[in-house]
């Protein structure tokens, strides 16, 4: 690439995919940048439909000032690159991502690829989860921004992490009747990382003002319980948990929002030859990359999220950085003192992410102690007894669990299911969730219509039969 100016791909546009945008731009690199949603912003910064009413303080509480800088800055640029929304790329192969838009199928051919994938909900299944009225954190907040309603009255939200009292902020803030915040976190979690924390300054203080926001509003909020179900004939009626002793609780609600904190959206690093390595931590297996976001091979550069989950700030933040490798790779002189300020600014806010991770953990021992009954991958219907009796079947890991149950199979492609389904075989097997390896990533990365499959399948083999 070095000498001329390179064709760079974005996937997403969200605060990582609009930053990389917005400093290549400004070196006179004029990007693809491809978005599922119709508008840009992300999830965290997501934009409602035109003609939305509620404003943007209503919408984004504290961060109505970074939603509405990262809105503009998209918008500004929109002559100047190649935006195209309600736009999925579901492939990646040979410097080339295959997308479906609003034109059908199409090919996006790029010298360098930029991935602002973000992060998706992670969830631990539990009995009921599956019912009509529950969703995840995520889903609870497109309801709220995109669509202007409630995903029930009353609604009760249980996980954790920073969302789970963000999303019962928005919701109460927005009118709806919050029954109930039950985290499966504790507050003596935080003592040990608590000088990690106050690195968070703002952002610490921030957090801090969402979880007492509820008990001042006459919200119950309880910590360190363990979730037992949620019950219903036809849709959600009640959710039952148990709290830190041991004792038994209903909660009435035909609302429930699950979450416990995020997880990183991969697959399409995976396609375009990202090396993967185990993190502890999250128990998520991510693309390899420097502080840059430089991947370790290929012209492929991770941005936000999908390079690990650190939030909206450090998005923006990897976003440039992302870009200024770029550009520094391709032979254009960028600014090495931007370069300088935003490292240093990704290593303060990774280190209170790493605390807050600890302080607000994963309770991923959950998954491994499961009902039978209990179904883990909802696309196929298969529970938590059929993976533990496939391990009759000796599959030493992921892939063969996947072939012998069906585990995966469906419209996630074990997005959701999978670490849960991971944890599990672990626990059966014996061993730590990393040596069961991971489900490898496979086109298209979310569902495709058949048509739209088809028609791509025929222009790859006329593509190959003129070669």
């Amino acid at each position: 690439m070095s000498g001329d100016t390179p064709r760079v791909l974005i996937v997403g546009a969200g605060p990582a995919g609009t930053r990389a945008a917005e400093t290549l731009v400004a070196h006179g690199v004029a990007p693809v940048v491809v978005d599922e949603n119709a508008r840009s912003g992300g999830q965290i910064y997501r934009r409602p439909p035109n003609g939305f009413k509620r404003p943007a303080a209503a919408l984004y509480g504290f961060e109505a000032r970074k939603a509405q800088a990262v809105h503009a800055a998209l918008d500004g640029l929109r002559e100047r690159i190649d935006y195209r929304p309600d736009t999925m790329i579901w492939n990646i192969e040979g410097g080339v991502a295959q997308a479906l838009g609003p034109d059908g199928i199409e090919r996006i051919a790029f010298d360098a690829l930029i991935l602002a994938t973000g992060a998706m909900d992670r969830v631990i299944p539990f009995p009921g989860w599956t019912l009509p009225g529950v969703f995840t954190m995520g889903g609870s907040q497109v309801a709220l921004k995109a669509q202007g309603c409630a995903i029930g009255d009353p609604v009760v939200f249980m996980g954790t992490g920073p969302l789970l009292y963000l999303v019962a902020y928005q919701y109460a803030h927005a009118g709806a009747r919050v029954a109930a915040v039950l985290d499966t976190s504790h507050l003596s979690q935080a003592i040990p990382v608590f000088p990690g924390l106050l690195r968070g300054g703002r952002t610490f203080a921030k957090g801090l003002w969402y979880m007492t926001w509820p008990r001042t509003a006459g919200i119950p909020v309880r910590r360190g319980i363990t979730p037992v179900a949620a019950e219903g004939e036809a849709a959600l009626e009640a959710v039952r948990y148990l709290d830190r002793r041991g004792r038994k609780h209903r909660i009435t609600c035909t609302g429930l929002g699950i979450g416990y904190s995020v997880k990183s959206e991969v697959q399409l690093a995976e396609l375009a030859g990202c090396e993967m390595a185990f993190d502890p931590l999250a128990q998520q297996w991510l693309p390899e990359a420097d502080e840059d976001g430089r991947a370790l091979k290929g012209s492929v550069y991770l941005a936000g999220d999908g390079a690990g989950v650190a939030g909206a700030d450090a998005a923006e933040v990897r976003g440039r950085l992302a870009a200024l490798a770029l550009l520094a790779d391709t032979g254009i002189a960028a600014d090495r003192g931007l370069q300088a300020r935003q490292r240093a600014k990704l290593r303060r806010i990774m280190r209170f992410r790493d605390a807050l991770e600890r302080a607000m953990p994963t309770p991923f021992h959950m998954a491994r102690t499961l009902p039978d009954e209990t179904v883990i991958c909802r696309c196929e219907a298969i529970t938590a007894g059929e993976i533990r009796q496939g391990r009759a079947l000796d599959p030493a890991e992921m892939n063969r669990a996947k072939a012998f149950t069906r585990v995966g199979m469906g419209r996630c492609q074990g997005r959701v299911c999978g670490p849960a389904a991971a944890q599990i075989l672990a626990a059966a097997r014996g061993c730590g969730v990393e040596e069961v390896g991971r489900l490898r990533g496979q086109a298209p990365v979310k569902p495709l219509a058949i048509r739209a499959g088809a028609e791509a399948a025929i222009e790859d083999r006329a593509r190959a039969a003129s070669i």
